[in-house]
Order: structure tokens, then C-alpha cells, then sequence
């Protein structure tokens, strides 16, 4: 084909032409590349911006901002980041923990293996426990934790948590079976020798001394400067003197006097014992 231009032919040359048009497709392409990463520059600017607000107490515009980045990305890792955010405004700076834990919820189902997806189910337990008292739910979400991701210094923590809440339950027989899991699973946790103290307070509670002892005595064989010493010598003069052994368990107590943190307490049974021994024949 060819083309005329004031008057001249001109033939038309079809590797210019495909030359061109490379070059326009590429600049199209460019101006497309150049638009996409520009808008996430300003929402990536927009989300470091919002925790800049946080970070400064500026909690309400921190949550418009974070729910603006929510609006151009409702999924993905800017999102994630949000909603979390989110969740973490509410429940440390607004006190709402309720609030808090859709946020953190919202979390998990976008991303299980995401890098906020830890944290959230995380702050899920202690919510459940710490803030609305359901023991039950908090039980579930702490085991949660344990099963989902493997770290054993992270999972010995919630295993002592699930013991614990379960004391808090006084159910107090399933608290023993979670501590020895515990002692079984982590033997290396740093909750390790609070568990083992646990334990011998337990099987007090549960009358049975005889166990008591023993683990008592295995205790002090590890634990020779132990920061319970005080406490547990005192669990065992109580097992003492509630097995009728008046002199043993009064010289145990005695052995405490300067040291126990409730002298008050410790006085008591001293004279209790004392009006005992008194009245034996």
C-alpha cells in the first residue's frame, strides 16, 4: 500500500510499521506497570502511615487509615496486616476485646499460614481467657495453638496455660494430667520446674500426701535452691500435719520462721499444732 503526502508517494515500509506499534504496546505496557506501582507505593505509604499513627496515640485515624487500605485491598498482605492492626488497636488501646477478636478472627480466615496468623490465634486465647473468662473456648484455642504451629519453647507456654485454666476450673485432677503432658512433651521448658511445684501443691490438694512427698523429695534431689523452696516446704508440713505427724510437721513450720512470705499465716499453724500436741494424751 501506499501512502500520499503532498503529492508524493510514498511506499509503506511493514517493518517499520511492526516496529511501531511494538513500541506503542510497550509504552502502554509501561504507563501500566508505572500506574500499578505507583498506587501501591501510596497504599504501602498509606499502611506504614496508619502504624505511624498508632504508634503515636492517634488511634482513630490510625482505623481510618487501616480501613482505607482495606478498601483497595480486601485480600493479601496489606490486608492481613489491617485487620490485624486493626484487632491489635482495639484490644490494647480501645479496650475492646470483643471487637478485637473479629478482627483477629478475620485474620485466620484469610491467611492460616500467614505471617500474622501466630499472633492472632495467639491473642484469640488470651482474649478468650483473659477477657471474657471462657475457660472452655480458651482451652480449644490455646490447644490450637499447640497443634497448628510447631514451636516447642511457644508450645510448653500454652500447655501451662491449658493446666492452669483448668486450676483456675479446680479441676484440679485434669490439671494434673496437663502438667505431667507438659513435663512429658517440653522436659527442656522453662516452665519445668513451676510444673513440678504445681504438681506436689496439687496432690496436696487432692489428699494425697503419700505422692506428695515422694515427688517432694525427688524435687529437692533438682532443685536444691529452688525459688519455690519456701512455698513447697510449707505444702509439706501442711501434708505432714494432716497425716497426724504433729512433731514433724511443727518442726517444719518452725524451720520456715524468718523465711515464709505470710508469717501471719505460718503463726497460725504453729499454734494450731501446738494446741494439738497439747491435747494428745
Amino acid at each position: 500500500m501506499d501512502v500520499t503526502i503532498s503529492g508524493n508517494p510514498i511506499q509503506s515500509n511493514p517493518d517499520a510499521t511492526a516496529s511501531g506499534w511494538a513500541k506503542i504496546t510497550a509504552g502502554i505496557f509501561l504507563l501500566g506497570w508505572v500506574f500499578f506501582v505507583s498506587c501501591s507505593e501510596q497504599t504501602g505509604s498509606l499502611l506504614q502511615k496508619a502504624n505511624e499513627e498508632w504508634v503515636q496515640g492517634r488511634n482513630h485515624s490510625a482505623i481510618e487509615m487501616f480501613n482505607e487500605v482495606l478498601k483497595k485491598y480486601p485480600s493479601g498482605a496489606q490486608a492481613e496486616e489491617s485487620l490485624f492492626r486493626l484487632g491489635e488497636i482495639h484490644h490494647f488501646s480501645l479496650n475492646n476485646s470483643t471487637r478485637a477478636l473479629i478482627y483477629f478472627q478475620e485474620v485466620l480466615q484469610m491467611n492460616r499460614k500467614g505471617p500474622f496468623s501466630y499472633p492472632a490465634q495467639k491473642y484469640i486465647a488470651e482474649i478468650a481467657e483473659f477477657g471474657l473468662k471462657d475457660y472452655d473456648q480458651a482451652i480449644i484455642e490455646y490447644q490450637n495453638l499447640i497443634n497448628r504451629y510447631k514451636n516447642e519453647n511457644e508450645s510448653s507456654d500454652h500447655q501451662y496455660r491449658i493446666a492452669s485454666i483448668y486450676y483456675k476450673k479446680q479441676n484440679y485432677e485434669q490439671a494434673l494430667v496437663e502438667l505431667n503432658i507438659l513435663l512429658e512433651n517440653y522436659p527442656g521448658s522453662s516452665w519445668a520446674e513451676e510444673t513440678k511445684f504445681k504438681i506436689i501443691e496439687i496432690l496436696y490438694t487432692l489428699s494425697r500426701c503419700p505422692e506428695a512427698r515422694e515427688q517432694y523429695r525427688h524435687f529437692n534431689l533438682e532443685y536444691s535452691d529452688s525459688r519455690f523452696k519456701e512455698d513447697i516446704d510449707f505444702v509439706v508440713a501442711s501434708c505432714l500435719e494432716e497425716e497426724g505427724h504433729l512433731q514433724e510437721a511443727y518442726n517444719q513450720f518452725k524451720a520456715l520462721e524468718g523465711r515464709y512470705f505470710y508469717p501471719g499465716i505460718l503463726k497460725m499453724k504453729l499454734v494450731g499444732i501446738e494446741k494439738r500436741i497439747k491435747k494428745q494424751p
